[in-house]
């Protein structure tokens, strides 16, 4: 049956104008999170990050021996705790887990790669805060989903324990862009398009190697990493993208589950308040982490 609330929504976003100029894109996408609001039994509360910009989203019944380390989408151009914070906030209120989002440095001002820098220096963070390494979740959307993944590389090269778990939201993990669903999906998902994404990527990477697996970590060794949750939309141009890090993933030996929702958009989580099937994910994202992050 098809699902008319992601039609109508579908039809929201084509509706919207176009934007050529960035701070503009950075300010609609910060003004579309704010007017979403946030759930009410929960707090928000600015910190500093180990020297990024961040802030808590405080559940009043949160256990604090467990914390999810959130990493926003845009294409690493766009996106902020702005534009995240109704999304983190129902993620951290289903969960029942205190939820750290981060204003990680954007592109072109600061390309690869700085998110994956501040990434780790967020985790540090909370690793400072006497939280278990395996008590710690990394979740993130489009750009952050990838992030999540590429992030727990730099992590462990740093020697530092790995997170216990990441939760992967239509995540963007190959710069070079290889994906058939780019074409077989163009008309399907009204939010992201190849040749926005091409922009991206020029902005973020520059003349870095897009095979860098920080930033395409479908090209890193995933081994040893810990259990993955990986959501794609079926009508999402980056499927492919998901389709293929869990391929590596699972070749690499890392437990991974992936769900492919019917008919649904890019990171359609973050229209939750108007779409049942995004709380839905939500929900079957917070069951993953309260299995998976068991508390010291």
């Amino acid at each position: 049956m098809s699902d008319s609330e992601i039609a109508a929504l579908k039809a929201q976003i084509r509706s919207r104008p176009r934007v050529a100029d960035l701070a503009q894109r950075r300010a609609d996408s910060d003004a579309r999170g704010r007017a979403f609001g946030v759930p009410a039994g929960v707090v928000v509360k600015p910190v500093d990050a180990g020297g990024v910009k961040a802030e808590w989203a405080l559940p009043a019944d949160a256990d604090d021996r467990r914390a999810v380390l959130y990493l926003h989408g845009g294409g690493y151009v766009i996106g902020s705790c702005e534009s995240h914070r109704h999304l983190t906030a129902e993620i951290g209120r289903t969960a029942g887990i205190r939820v750290l989002t981060i204003d990680y440095r954007l592109a072109p001002e600061h390309p690869f790669p700085a998110p994956v820098e501040d990434t780790v220096a967020a985790y540090r963070f909370l690793l400072g805060q006497g939280l278990a390494a395996s008590d710690i979740a990394l979740a993130g959307d489009s750009a952050g989903g990838g992030l999540v993944v590429g992030a727990m590389l730099a992590i462990r090269e740093a020697g530092l324990p790995l997170p216990g778990a990441g939760w992967c939201i239509s995540p963007w993990v190959d710069m070079e862009l290889t994906g058939h669903s780019y074409v077989d999906r163009a008309e399907a998902d009204p939010m992201v398009g190849r040749e926005g994404i091409q922009d991206m990527v020029r902005h973020y990477m520059g003349g870095a190697d897009l095979r860098a697996p920080h930033a395409s970590p479908i090209h890193g060794d995933l081994r040893g990493l810990p259990p993955l949750l990986i959501q794609v939309g079926a009508s999402e141009t980056l499927l492919d993208d998901s389709l293929m890090l869990a391929r590596a993933a699972g070749a690499a030996d890392v437990p991974v589950e992936l769900q492919i929702w019917p008919e649904m958009v890019h990171i359609w989580h973050i229209f939750y308040p108007m779409l049942a099937a995004g709380r839905r994910a939500i929900g079957s994202g917070a069951s993953f982490l309260r299995s998976t992050l068991k508390g010291s």
